[in-house]
C-alpha cells in the first residue's frame, strides 16, 4: 500500500481491524504487549460514517474475545453484562461521527476531537463499569460506593490510553498528509 493508497477512506477499515486484532488481547498492555485500542478504533471508525462498520467492528470484537477465551484468557468479564460493551463502543463511535465534523487540520479542531474523545472514553468507562456491577452478578455483596473506589484507579488507563491512541492517529495522518508535498519538494531540489 502506497500513501496515497493509505490516505484514502477505504483503507480506513483495514486498518482499524488490524489495530483491534494486534491489541484487544490486553487491556492496558504490559511490558510485550501494547494496551488494547478498541475505544480508539470505535472512535476513528466514527469518523468513516458507514454504519455497517460500527456493526462488523462490535462483531469482531465478540470473536476476538471469543477466541481469546477459548485460548486460555480469563472470561471472566464474559457476563450479563457483556452486551453493555454494545453501547460503551457506540458512544465512541458517535463521537466519532461529531468530530468529523471538526476535520479541517486547524489545531483548534483538533482540540474538539480530543476533547470528544476525552469525554466519550469518559462516558465509555461509566457504561462500561456500571453495567458490570449492575449485571455481573459478582457484586451482589459490595456497596457501589466501595466498588467505585476499587475501579477508580482504571479509569486513567482506560482514558489514557485512549487519548494516547487518538493522538498518535491524528499525528500519523498529518504526517502521511505532508509526506507527499515533502517528497515532491524534495525531488524538485
Amino acid at each position: 500500500m502506497n500513501i496515497k493508497q493509505g490516505l484514502k477512506p477505504e483503507s480506513l477499515p483495514i486498518l482499524l481491524i488490524t489495530l483491534m486484532v494486534m491489541t484487544r488481547f490486553h487491556h492496558f498492555g504490559d511490558v510485550l504487549h501494547l494496551p488494547d485500542a478498541s475505544l480508539a478504533v470505535f472512535f476513528f471508525a466514527g469518523f468513516y460514517r458507514k454504519k455497517a462498520l460500527l456493526g462488523f467492528l462490535l462483531g469482531l470484537a465478540a470473536l476476538i474475545d471469543f477466541i481469546a477465551i477459548k485460548n486460555g484468557t480469563s472470561g471472566w468479564c464474559v457476563t450479563p453484562a457483556y452486551v453493555f460493551l454494545i453501547p460503551t463502543y457506540a458512544t465512541l463511535w458517535f463521537a466519532g461521527r461529531i468530530a468529523a465534523r471538526f476535520n479541517t487540520g486547524k489545531e483548534s479542531d483538533l482540540v474538539k476531537s480530543l476533547g470528544l474523545l476525552m469525554l466519550s472514553a469518559s462516558m465509555a468507562f461509566v457504561i462500561s463499569n456500571a453495567s458490570f456491577y449492575a449485571f455481573s452478578g459478582k457484586f451482589d455483596a459490595l456497596a457501589m460506593a466501595d466498588y467505585v473506589a476499587e475501579i477508580q484507579q482504571y479509569f486513567m488507563p482506560y482514558v489514557g490510553s485512549t487519548l494516547v491512541y487518538g493522538i498518535v492517529g491524528w499525528a500519523v495522518v498529518k504526517l502521511f498528509k505532508a509526506l507527499p508535498a515533502f517528497l515532491s519538494n524534495r525531488k524538485a531540489v
